[in-house]
């Protein structure tokens, strides 16, 4: 049996070098490692990067190649664009287990150590070196790239304390306090945001890029150390707040540049995969699909808007915190009303503004209209695009010869009529204040196909809100809720508040 085929339980078990070299032990580098686990991978047909979607056509055949070339990585993208998610994946393309040198400072591979300590020790009692092992999810560093970020912090520095406490002379190598970078010898070396490390800290990475050494204070030290880098970076930074410095970007082997969720299902898998929806009565909630579609179409229309700063970008992120508010909303309602269940409604989108706001970067323009209003304008608009799908456009239905479907409800409430869709109401009362608009119920269920019936009234709450959207109906904010009533008559009902009187302050 060669060393790759032992098990784990069999490697835990070597505890000395002679029985490491026994056993057939040989060292490889990080990189080889890498290459060699993701070779297996693609021959089994296994997915390399579970819970990745959308990328399995375009960002990772591209790390693949990287990884079989054995390049640093630099991922270029915008923010929730899992970049740093699927860095730390790469652990799983480690061996397990690999040994060390027990008690060695920058993790020595036995049979080729770099430091004075482990050196001294296998010279001293060499079979009978002690050998410890190092698990894969051990051997991941990741470092946020800030200004204040030193040399001393990635490279290490000489340390005066413990030359004192040791008596040791300053060109003794043992006076060295080492940093992150020397630290992850053999290891994956993730920095994230690597524009904003400042210029002169990323020359300190030039020589560990391209001949694997490090330089400290002048030291006639050469470690030539083992590891894999990934970096971060976000587009923008190359122009607002930093850059990659031409040389370092010279020595990053291969650029690989993501993109956010090219369809609404792709964008759903992600929301349902990290929503976090532990304890929350979900066997209570019922969620349409249209909801779900709903949500990701708000990311869509912020990524396009022009409110929004399209060199920020708006992350995933944003639809996962609007699905868990959206659940929240329904979950809320249940325990007010004391209710069994509950199907979320159209109303309760007002409940994700929060998860908006604070998730997207406005320009000038947005900034004077409000965070709110911009995001009450995106729900808006994403009801808009989709009611499309559902319905037919009332601009449509006036050119057919077959007439207009939406007459007879828009009849009624041209007669002075109103509703009321309150978030926290019970569902009798939702339902009751529904099921008063005459024609509604009809035009669901002659448009909506294969419509189950407990999402009926959610259908006909969103084709409500689809007609306001196109200037068929007022809607109007209200504290707890939506105001549906006569387009012309609340032109002349000054005192009701509408959708140009959203503040900020309404979100309190």
């Amino acid at each position: 049996m060669t060393y790759q085929q032992l098990k784990s339980k069999d490697l835990l078990k070597i505890k000395t070098l002679g029985e490491l070299k026994a056993a057939g032990y040989q060292t490889q580098s990080i990189k080889e490692e890498l290459r060699q686990n993701l070779i297996k991978k693609i021959k089994a047909k296994e997915n390399v990067f579970e819970g990745i979607w959308g990328y399995e056509d375009t960002v990772i055949p591209d790390i693949e190649r990287a990884i079989l070339s054995r390049h640093n990585i630099n991922f270029l993208g915008l923010r929730g664009q899992a970049k740093t998610r699927i860095a730390r994946q790469m652990t799983l393309l480690l061996d397990e287990y690999i040994p060390i040198v027990a008690g060695s400072e920058l993790n020595d591979d036995p049979l080729l150590p770099l430091t004075s300590f482990a050196k001294e020790l296998i010279a001293e009692k060499g079979d009978d070196t002690p050998i410890s092992w190092w698990h894969r999810e051990e051997r991941y560093t990741e470092k946020l790239a800030t200004p204040d970020v030193s040399v001393a912090d990635l490279i290490g520095d000489v340390d005066p304390i413990k030359a004192a406490t040791m008596k040791l002379s300053y060109n003794d190598e043992r006076v060295i306090h080492y940093g992150l970078v020397p630290r992850s010898h053999r290891s994956i070396f993730v920095i994230n945001e690597l524009p904003d490390l400042q210029a002169r800290i990323q020359v300190a990475l030039f020589n560990i890029l391209q001949e694997g050494d490090i330089q400290i204070r002048g030291f006639k030290l050469r470690l030539p150390l083992d590891i894999q880098f990934v970096f971060t970076a976000n587009p923008e930074d190359y122009t607002n707040r930093g850059s990659i410095v031409t040389p370092l970007k010279d020595r990053i082997e291969s650029q690989i540049i993501t993109h956010y969720p090219k369809s609404i299902e792709i964008g759903k898998q992600i929301t349902a995969q990290e929503a976090k929806v532990n304890g929350k009565p979900m066997e209570k909630i019922h969620v349409p699909e249209l909801m779900k579609d709903l949500i990701e179409q708000v990311a869509v229309e912020a990524r396009d808007s022009e409110y929004v700063d399209e060199k920020s970008g708006v992350s995933a992120r944003l639809t996962i915190s609007a699905y868990e508010n959206l659940l929240s909303a329904a979950e809320r309602r249940i325990y007010l009303n004391d209710e069994n269940n509950t199907v979320t409604r159209i109303a309760d989108l007002i409940g994700i503004i929060p998860a908006i706001t604070g998730k997207v970067e406005l320009v000038y323009e947005g900034e004077q209209e409000g965070a709110g209003l911009v995001a009450y304008n995106l729900i808006g608009k994403a009801i808009r695009t989709l009611f499309a799908e559902y319905f037919p456009t009332p601009e449509q239905k006036k050119k057919d010869k077959e007439g207009n479907p939406y007459v007879l409800p828009l009849s009624w409430f041209g007669e002075g009529n109103h509703i009321d869709i309150l978030a926290s109401q019970s569902d009798k009362e939702y339902k009751k204040a529904l099921h008063q608009v005459p024609g509604l119920e009809k035009i669901t269920t002659e448009f909506v196909k294969s419509l189950p019936e407990k999402e009926k009234e959610f259908f006909m709450e969103f084709a409500l809100h689809g007609l306001a959207e196109y200037s068929q109906l007022s809607k109007k904010l209200l504290d707890t809720g939506m105001q549906f009533k006569d387009l012309f008559s609340s032109m002349f009902d000054m005192g009701a508040p509408t959708d140009d009187d959203f503040d900020d302050d309404d979100l309190n």
